[in-house]
């Protein structure tokens, strides 16, 4: 039983105010694409989460929403089922080992302090006392030497509480963390001050596409795309070219403005991660009320 309806014209003008909305983004970057040109913000987005632009663009309803008219299931999406007047999500057909690890990390994040002392080092520990030849990024020119960026790195110190970014440190690095995060306890460490956490909450809320509403999946993402840029400022690649000043993190000024930074993207993400857990959690609740085959 769905809690809402949606006639077609109402159905049509959100589906197509979210194509709108999400061509801001996807656009330029399939311009960018055919072209063969790099962009160090935006093609983190659409390449390290696998989501394509056109599943951006997509719209769903989300869970509780009954859709009349004619409307039909985007090509690919098997997560709805019909009704005896329109369509709407089957909350059935969601993974239960996955929607339950998703609501651990957001729960947990959402509970813990929020940390502000890691300065965004983790992009500075992928290229501590590396060969060169080796940097990850080779298409983006770093703005310090190695030796700068890793005697920053012993000056400033690594806390990174995120295994996505601590699994890319080079060796060297792995060893002066002031923590081991890892896949295990990662529900029990994310915290709210984490650029990457907070990035991910986009991830997230495309795991459960369609059940997550469209709104919502944009706002992530908007929230990742800013999060992503103030992590590539403070990263020691020079991004100036795209329009991007550096956040000097090797200064005490530097680290400073991160930390403010830092504040502002978690106070964006708070209400967004309880959006994403009231969902989440209607979605596993629906579904314990499907009835067995």
């Amino acid at each position: 039983m769905s809690d809402r309806v949606h006639d077609a014209a109402t159905w049509r003008t959100l589906a197509s105010e979210h194509a709108r909305r999400a061509e801001r983004w996807t656009i330029p970057h399939l311009e960018r694409r055919r072209r063969g040109d790099k962009h160090p913000v935006m093609d983190f987005l659409f390449d390290y989460y696998p989501y394509s632009p056109g599943k951006l663009r997509t719209w769903h309803p989300g869970i509780g929403v009954e859709l009349r008219g004619d409307w039909q299931p985007p090509s690919g999406a098997s997560a709805y089922r019909s009704t005896a007047r329109g369509w709407t999500v089957d909350p059935a057909t969601v993974d239960p080992a996955r929607l339950s690890l998703a609501l651990r990390i957001l729960q947990g994040t959402q509970t813990r302090p929020a940390q502000h002392s890691c300065f965004g080092m983790h992009e500075w520990a992928m290229v501590y006392r590396i060969d060169p030849g080796q940097v990850r990024h080779e298409k983006q020119p770093l703005r310090l030497s190695i030796n700068e960026i890793s005697a920053a790195v012993d000056e400033v110190g690594l806390r990174c509480t995120h295994i996505d970014a601590y699994r890319f440190f080079t060796d060297e690095a792995v060893p002066l963390n002031a923590t081991v995060p890892t896949r295990t306890d990662q529900p029990d460490v994310e915290q709210p001050g984490c650029l990457h956490a907070n990035m991910d909450l986009f991830k997230y809320a495309m795991w459960f596409q369609p059940y997550v509403p469209g709104d919502l999946v944009l706002d992530c993402f908007e929230l990742s795309a800013y999060a992503r840029e103030i992590d590539m400022r403070a990263s020691p690649y020079n991004v100036s070219d795209f329009g991007y000043p550096a956040i000097a993190i090797e200064t005490p000024t530097g680290r400073r403005e991160y930390a403010r930074e830092q504040r502002v993207i978690a106070e964006r993400a708070r209400p967004l991660r309880a959006q994403l857990l009231s969902t989440l959690r209607a979605v596993e609740s629906a579904a314990t009320r499907v009835p067995s085959a």
